[in-house]
């Protein structure tokens, strides 16, 4: 079902997340651009398990599929990190 206007813009500013901007470098983000974790690990190993956590963590605020090369690169970057917990608040 596509979203509403109001969603996408909830959705587009939101800051009630402490995921939702995370500072990095220009370069950084400009090898990520709009890349999924299939198609962009982050560089530095020992942030596998948190980007992971992060990312699930968004899709499950706001309800988003996640396509199958996603998820099997989740699944590797959470291996790194097993005990690492996913924490989030469903978006409203």
């Amino acid at each position: 079902m596509p979203w509403s206007a109001a969603r996408r813009e909830a959705y587009a500013n939101d800051q009630a997340s402490p995921d939702t901007l995370i500072a990095v470098s220009a370069a950084s983000n400009r090898s990520k651009a709009d890349k999924d974790p299939a198609e962009w690990p982050p560089s530095d190993g020992s942030y596998h398990c948190a980007y992971a956590a992060t990312w699930v963590g968004t899709k499950l605020r706001w309800d988003l599929a996640a396509d199958e090369n996603e998820r099997q690169a989740l699944l590797g970057l959470a291996e790194e990190g097993p005990t690492t917990t996913v924490v989030y608040e469903p978006a409203v």
